[in-house]
């Protein structure tokens, strides 16, 4: 491991260790945490001796996103008694169920606004967010969010929920949108580990046509327009960068039949059997004369191409992409 990570990894077997001796010193009977400090102690010994990371019975690498989850793993997955690998089994697909749910309902209403996604994990679950928010007392606009977290798995995963249930609470409080996201940046920062971070857009859609959008390092997005299509630009950093980190906002007016595609990068760095990317500027050709189209049609639209440009082989990446049409 580099030295960075192994001070990540050092940072957090110390603040459990202090952990346990907290809650060991307010018990009656504090043997009952002396196993758990000496697991904490040896994973501690085995970064100075430079083996922490290690499967104890293979010595190979264990997997990055299962020692984010656990840094207290000690085998990895190919080493698994069968109970553990049949328990691991359970908890990835419970995390796949719970994921699914939090993603927006097919057919929700919005105000003078039309939408679709498409949500296509690389694996069982997910590090993408998608979220369409409609708060309660405010049914003249509705906020949309697109995100990917750095990594796979469910260190990924658990990260995703986490900004779900963050966007979720503060775009209940009225906020600005350059506040809301500094608030959502801060929040990720204090939850999320030192090695990840999240690119993600999030907008506010009005029932008159007006945009608002804060990028936070993450893909363009596009405007599909009856001239053609235009790309904007971004204005952050990712979250979890930057505890203080300050996000700027931009806004369109949007015409009828006007569209906005937001999408991950799974779409975009998306590799063909020759091994060259879809990238931007095949979008952006792919778009120019879909005005018409709804949002289905053009996410189908992607999709279909994307298939066939990388022969309908198995996704590298999480694929996230979201529509909004002006009715």
């Amino acid at each position: 491991m580099t030295n960075q990570i192994e001070l990540m990894f050092t940072h957090q077997l110390q603040e459990r260790k202090q952990r346990l001796e907290d809650a060991a010193s307010k018990l009656k009977d504090p043997a009952e945490l002396d196993h758990l400090l000496r697991d904490v102690d040896e994973a501690l010994e085995k970064v100075s001796r430079g083996t922490y990371g290690l499967c104890e019975t293979c010595h190979e690498p264990i997997e990055p996103d299962r020692l984010a989850f656990d840094p207290m793993i000690r085998y990895c997955i190919d080493h698994l008694s069968e109970t553990e690998q049949h328990a691991l089994e359970r908890d990835i697909q419970l995390a796949r169920q719970i994921q699914i749910g939090l993603l927006p309902k097919k057919d929700i209403t919005l105000p003078g606004w039309a939408s679709d996604y498409h949500y296509e994990p690389s694996g069982q679950v997910s590090g993408d967010y998608c979220d369409i928010i409609v708060p309660r007392d405010n049914r003249d606009s509705f906020f949309f969010v697109v995100g990917d977290v750095t990594g796979k798995g469910i260190a990924a995963s658990m990260l995703m929920s986490q900004l779900h249930a963050t966007f979720r609470t503060l775009a209940a409080t009225g906020l600005p949108l350059d506040r809301l996201m500094e608030q959502a940046n801060r929040t990720f920062c204090e939850a999320s580990l030192t090695t990840h971070f999240a690119t993600l857009i999030c907008g506010i859609a009005n029932n008159n046509g007006e945009v608002e959008l804060s990028n936070a390092g993450h893909c363009p997005p596009l405007v599909v327009r009856s001239g053609g299509v235009d790309k904007l630009s971004s204005s952050g950093l990712p979250l979890g960068v930057a505890c203080e980190s300050r996000f700027g906002s931009e806004r369109i007016l949007m015409k009828s039949g006007e569209s906005l595609l937001l999408y991950t990068d799974g779409l975009t760095e998306s590799a063909g059997s020759s091994g060259e990317l879809y990238g931007e500027e095949r979008i952006l050709r792919l778009l120019t004369d879909r005005f018409r189209n709804s949002p289905t049609e053009l996410i189908s639209t992607c999709v279909d191409d994307l298939n066939m440009f990388s022969g309908n082989g198995k996704r590298s990446d999480d694929l996230t992409i979201l529509a909004i049409r002006r009715k």
